[in-house]
């Protein structure tokens, strides 16, 4: 310790032994953040990284990393449409059969017609924006377990896509519309070229730190940690969760626009979605029952799961193994995530007997372990 001035609240000076705000303090909040099941994830990201960077030295050259990115893109943002519905308590598995829909229409409705592109993104996130809704309210309203009404939305999804096509590609849109998932911004420096999905992932990426900053987002997980005392506080719980069900619709809305640019129409491209992004999201630390994880974490997991699914391509193994690797991820990280934070929240024998009872918090508090927006 060392003799320092501080400044007080109130804007006066005092002198004394005080540790000083340096470096350490900082690199002890990464520590602490690090060892979570949330923060752990972007070291795996990173082991993952160098592991690939092994098996094929040309993956780290700048084109290719922004590719591999903007390939990654659909992944990552169906992820972060699913951490809304976890963090709040629920899931969604209609969302390979959003992604289908949308694709279905975007290839059948467009057409060769440029003219239709616009009414055609309008079309797309109204029919989101629709299945979000009915997947929320039938939760939440009529009390069925969303495993059961999104597991019956993607069964209902998925006929009549296959009604719309007969099991075969149907339709092919303009260039123009798929130019949204594989277009590129070319002669830009470094990168060589800057593919337009990377942009749309920074956008939704930045939209979904700041709504997790907001109001709605401290609600959303006051609700999915306890839902009794985040409707005490004075939470619409139903409509909190409905909300978190819309914007995995327009997540998948969203991803499959860019799919069409990359794999083009036909009615099984986003065929199993819901399970990779259920996976990413349990490798970035989010707690399956709601209320703990990160938004950042849950893009980390996917980022992760690719970069893994990569190394396993380099080494030449059958992209068949995939399944079981997921499910195998599935497995341990639920139950490394789940007891991680349990003995976060285990109180230490040396501390103080527990204080009374406080009120039940508002939606806006969180709980040590919660995510505070801090992304």
């Amino acid at each position: 310790m060392s003799a320092t001035t501080s400044v007080t609240s109130s804007g006066s000076t005092t002198t004394g032994r005080t540790l000083p705000l340096t470096e350490g303090s900082v690199f002890q909040r990464i520590l602490r953040g690090a060892v979570t099941p949330g923060g752990a994830v972007f070291i795996l990201a990173a082991i993952l990284f160098v592991a690939v960077l092994t098996a094929n030295p040309s993956f780290g050259e700048p084109p290719q990393l922004i590719r591999f990115i903007g390939r990654t893109a659909p992944i990552v943002i169906a992820a972060m449409g699913q951490y809304y519905v976890i963090v709040s308590g629920e899931f969604d598995l209609s969302m390979g059969a959003v992604i289908a829909t949308q694709v279905v229409i975007a290839g059948n409705f467009i057409g060769e017609d440029e003219s239709r592109v616009l009414p055609a993104l309008v079309l797309m996130f109204v029919i989101g924006a629709v299945v979000g809704l009915i997947n929320g309210l039938a939760t939440t309203l009529l009390r069925v377990p969303s495993f059961i009404v999104t597991l019956g939305t993607m069964l209902a999804l998925g006929g009549l896509v296959r009604y719309m096509t007969g099991g075969a590609a149907t339709g092919n849109p303009v260039d123009s519309f798929r130019e949204i998932g594989r277009g590129t911004i070319d002669d830009v420096p470094v990168l060589e070229v800057l593919p337009y999905s990377v942009i749309i992932l920074v956008v939704v990426m930045a939209a979904g730190v700041w709504l997790m900053r907001s109001p709605f987002g401290r609600t959303i997980i006051a609700t999915g940690d306890n839902p009794d005392a985040a409707a005490l506080a004075g939470a619409h719980v139903w409509w909190v969760k409905t909300r978190a069900f819309i914007l995995s619709s327009l997540s998948a809305t969203i991803a499959g626009i860019l799919l069409v640019g990359y794999a083009g129409v036909h009615p099984s491209v986003g065929a199993g979605y819901e399970f990779q992004a259920i996976t990413a999201v349990v490798l970035g630390g989010v707690v399956l029952g709601g209320g703990r994880g990160w938004l950042l974490s849950a893009a980390a997991g996917a980022f992760a799961l690719e970069l893994l699914f990569s190394f396993l391509n380099f080494q030449e193994i059958e992209s068949t193994w995939r399944p079981t690797v997921q499910g195998v991820i599935i497995i341990l990280a639920v139950a490394a995530a789940g007891r991680a934070w349990s003995l976060g929240r285990r109180p230490s024998r040396t501390s103080p007997p527990a204080a009374p009872a406080e009120p039940a918090p508002s939606p806006t508090s969180a709980r040590p372990g919660t995510e505070t927006g801090e992304n």
